[in-house]
């Protein structure tokens, strides 16, 4: 899986496809205080994102890649 859940931490890796979308947003809706880790994360679905955005969580550290970065960071704030 390309999303590591921890106590109050999402761990984005690699490429985050379709499929991790309905568990991140069960996950933030049972954690509100949750935050994102999307450092070594290289591609995120669209569907993830719409998750990112509607629940609007705090991201703890921002893509690696520079591309991902502004456009993940642009879209999120």
């Amino acid at each position: 899986m390309a999303i590591e859940f921890k106590k109050n931490l999402a761990v984005f890796s690699d490429f985050v496809g379709v499929e991790e979308a309905e568990a991140l947003l069960e996950w933030l809706l049972k954690n509100p205080k949750g935050k994102i880790n999307l450092a070594d994360c290289t591609h995120i679905h669209a569907s993830n994102l719409q998750v990112l955005m509607a629940v609007k969580p705090t991201i703890a550290a921002q893509s690696k890649d520079e591309d991902l970065q502004l456009w993940l960071s642009t879209l999120l704030n």
